[in-house]
């Protein structure tokens, strides 16, 4: 089966060529291409930024090519590669845990479905999920796109490396992405010998974790199966009071299966069914901190939660109690099934990516974060289903000109169906507390709106990449994309209330009617609001990039990389902002523009001391117009976002990636980013939320014209502003040493990150500001012949941080925030057989 990194490395790297997992054809051991190093035929290393992994006497990294290798550090693109085995060792066992190891990347979740991946800030808007648009950063399980960024919150299991590649790859992948892209890649089936491995690990917070896999040849040489699971089960790590349960609980489970088939020497096909099920007691964000608003001081958080007479049941997050009084719920399924072709025609290899996976969410969740009835219910359970295929020929041999072209058609759907429910405090909290309606506890009581939300898309590309080498050492690189996208969807939402004051149904045909009415519903309508809207976007469009790169020496290599990209436009599906009478949405909120990118890059990668040292070094410049943000729709209980365009956005940054290996007792590693990156121009964005909330200007503040999207009468020129989700200044460093002892090793490791202060909001606020911190992971143990045997440590110095803070609906000035874990420690048996 091919393997979804060397493949791209086939099409970007001075000598383009066809690429193949060795597990698929095993006949010819990996060895390093013959260029003048001592010596030129070694077994192949583990790959780079592997602190662990066994190094050669001359420092090759390699990846494996058409029954051939090729040294990684030639290819011209900003890549670090990390093995199964180190993730393992280093408790990175899903995607949310690699942002320790590398600086440019970055996760976000306040649950599976509200997940997302950016590179050197960028990829998805920073909020909320909106169904309706792409994300710039792919992610590759086996070669396959996966469309929802929630299987990324999945255990990895049986994984043999992970490959993080920066920067636009529209060219060379399937799926555009213009950000960069994860490619995770499985162990493959043994078509020669049996093999097993187990693994179990067990820790405080009630940590149990199973993982095992195994491979046996079918029949010699020609057929092989592998099986592979994982089992992980933790008890929270927060105490709800109003339930007496602990919340953050991690259950999940995870199976796949691989039927691998060598039908001809130059044929190999790859069967596989994955399917994995999380259902976590989660996800909770809570009291962190309090922010003056706009807004009147009888309708912010201090003065109405004494109103209620409440408070917290801590003001410091980091006792890690709170008392959200709805059910939470984050569980997701997710499956699907692959076959994968490789079929070797002489001159050229041809591969077939054919793939359908499905999406399950059933969520529940705790949207007012506090402990009072305000609301009930907020859900929005969903289904996606998506069919993909990818066709691919890519030129075989070391010749002066050499192609890979590619067809990719992809189609998705989504259905949702959401809810809310306001509970009998929401009116004294919603609603002005010293009005008629405010004191009347049935105006918001039960007041329910049933969403009904579909989205289809469709995706065709054909894109292709030449490397020519125009002199020797020297390599010219073109690429080209044409693409297209269709998306079309649905959005119905329908309010009712029914109690002994109230009875009716507001649909988006009879609100203007109702609400002629009186102000009782003109409050209802206002909180929760009728709405339908069928959004269409569809487009053609053009991207390239150009590369250029030399190889100074068989040490040092350079290149330079120009790309013009985008990211495809989108519909808004989480609802619209009313318009300026409130009697309906505003329609021209219901599509965003695609982001128009112009990408620069310069890279040298080089190593020294006979390869024990590599240093590798990239700058680049990124500018996006019509750049996607997350705007808060407005309205006074929904907390979901809305899509609009910023006009212009700029990112730019120097990173490093470096190692260092002495000798076979001492390894080393440090990775660096920084990275500067804000709105150059974005004069319509929501005000942040100390100028939230109130209707005469203040500096930094201009009034919207009439029917400008949003609740409040004014927007904010935030032009200059930091980016969220980014810290300009992000590291990870560590390594290990070991000494030998009773035929085996002692050894002892580190691994550290540290990330400067980011904002946690679309609009910066000093409230949402989240601190710089560091993090730091220990493990000790012996391991010797085909078992190891250890204890760790992780957050070793118990660092009190936030991943994420958010402000409550209705400016009342309430920040809530999602502590990241404790420090946590446990020990790990795994073996080989």
């Amino acid at each position: 089966m091919l393997a979804a990194f060397p493949l791209l490395l086939a099409a970007v790297s001075p000598q383009s060529i066809a690429i193949a997992d060795t597990a698929a054809r095993p006949a010819t051991p990996v060895v390093a291409p013959d260029d003048g190093a001592a010596n030129p035929a070694v077994p192949a290393p583990e790959p780079q930024a592997d602190p662990q992994a066994a190094s050669t006497p001359g420092g090759d990294i390699v990846v494996t090519a058409r029954r051939r290798s090729e040294r990684l550090q030639t290819v011209p693109l900003a890549v670090a590669v990390l093995s199964g085995e180190t993730l393992a060792n280093a408790g990175a066992f899903n995607v949310n845990r690699l942002q320790q190891f590398q600086p440019a990347l970055q996760f976000y979740s306040s649950n599976p479905r509200n997940s997302a991946i950016n590179i050197r800030g960028l990829g998805a808007p920073f909020g909320l999920t909106n169904d309706g648009i792409e994300q710039g950063v792919g992610l590759y399980i086996d070669q396959v796109y996966i469309g929802r960024v929630g299987a990324s919150t999945f255990d990895f299991v049986d994984i043999d490396r992970v490959e993080v590649l920066r920067g636009p790859q529209g060219t060379l992948y399937g799926k555009n992405t213009t950000a960069g892209a994860v490619n995770i890649t499985t162990k493959k089936p043994n078509l020669s010998s049996p093999e097993a491995t187990f693994e179990v690990s067990t820790g405080n917070y009630g940590l149990v974790q199973l993982k095992g896999s195994a491979s046996a040849p079918i029949a010699d040489g020609k057929l092989g199966v592998r099986l592979s699971t994982s089992v992980t089960k933790r008890g929270g790590s927060i105490y709800d009071t109003a339930i007496d349960k602990n919340l953050q609980k991690q259950d999940n489970f995870s199976v796949r299966g691989q039927l691998l088939w060598q039908a001809t020497p130059n044929l190999d096909l790859n069967f596989s069914a994955d399917f994995s099920l999380q259902n976590p007691y989660c996800c909770v964000q809570y009291y962190a901190r309090l922010g003056a608003t706009q807004r009147p001081l009888n309708r912010q958080y201090a003065a109405l939660a004494a109103a209620a007479g409440y408070k917290p049941p801590s003001f410091d997050p980091f006792d890690r109690v709170t008392d959200l009084d709805s059910s939470i719920n984050s569980r997701q399924e997710v499956g699907g099934l692959s076959l994968v072709g490789n079929w070797d025609v002489g001159g050229a290899t041809i591969t077939s990516v054919t793939a359908w996976r499905y999406w399950d969410w059933q969520p529940a969740n705790d949207r007012d974060f506090v402990g009072l009835p305000i609301t009930t219910v907020s859900q929005n359970p969903s289904q996606q289903k998506q069919w993909s295929q990818e066709l691919r020929i890519v030129s075989n041999g070391d010749r002066k000109l050499n192609y890979t072209l590619g067809a990719f058609f992809f189609d998705q759907t989504i259905d949702t169906q959401g809810s809310q429910v306001q509970g009998p405090a929401a009116s004294a909290w919603l609603l002005n507390p010293t009005s008629a309606n405010g004191k009347n506890p049935l105006v918001l009581d039960g007041l329910t709106s049933t969403n009904s939300i579909h989205f289809s898309n469709q995706s065709f590309a054909i894109f292709g990449k030449l490397n020519w080498e125009a002199a020797p050492r020297f390599h010219i690189q073109p690429g080209l994309r044409v693409n297209y996208d269709k998306k079309s969807g649905f959005y119905e939402s329908v309010v009712s209330i029914h109690n002994a004051q109230y009875n009716f149904v507001a649909t988006a045909d009879n609100v203007a009617a109702l609400l002629k009415n009186g102000a009782a519903l003109a409050d209802q309508l206002n909180t929760l609001a009728p709405q339908r809207y069928s959004p269409r976007f569809s487009a053609w469009n053009l991207s390239g990039d150009l590369t250029l790169s030399y190889d100074f020496s068989r040490d040092i290599h350079g290149y330079a990389t120009y790309a013009r990209s985008f990211k495809s436009g989108g519909i808004n599906l989480s609802g619209l902002p009313l318009n300026s009478t409130n009697t309906g949405v505003d329609l021209s909120t219901q599509t965003v523009k695609p982001e128009k990118e112009n990408h620069f890059e310069l890279g040298l990668k080089t190593q020294f001391l006979d390869r024990r040292v590599t240093f590798n070094l990239a700058a680049f410049w990124t500018d996006i117009k019509d750049y996607q943000a997350t705007v808060n729709n407005g309205q006074t209980t929904v907390i979901r976002g809305y899509l609009a365009n910023a006009a212009r956005v700029r990112v730019r940054g120097v990173e490093f990636d470096s190692s260092f290996r002495p000798s076979q007792r001492l390894s080393l590693y440090a990775n660096g980013a920084f990275t500067d990156a804000k709105y150059v121009r974005f004069r319509n964005a929501p005000c942040p939320p100390e100028l939230s909330g109130g209707t005469a200007a203040l500096p930094g503040q201009t009034p919207a014209a009439p029917g400008t999207p949003g609740l409040s009468p004014l927007v904010c020129d935030i032009s200059g502003s930091i980016l969220p989700g980014i810290s300009k200044w992000s590291f990870s460093f560590g390594g290990e040493v070991n000494a030998p002892v009773g035929g085996g090793q002692v050894y002892l490791g580190y691994d550290g990150s540290y990330r400067s202060k980011f904002s946690s909001n679309p609009s910066r606020s000093f409230y949402t500001d989240i601190n710089g911190y560091s993090l730091s992971n220990f493990r000790l143990g012996f391991r010797k012949d085909k078992w190891n045997l250890y204890g760790w440590v992780r957050n070793a110095f118990d660092q009190h941080y936030f991943e994420l803070l958010s402000t409550q609906s209705g400016s009342t000035g309430l920040i809530v925030g999602q502590p990241g874990d404790p420090r946590t420690y446990g020990g790990t048996f795994r073996i080989s057989f």
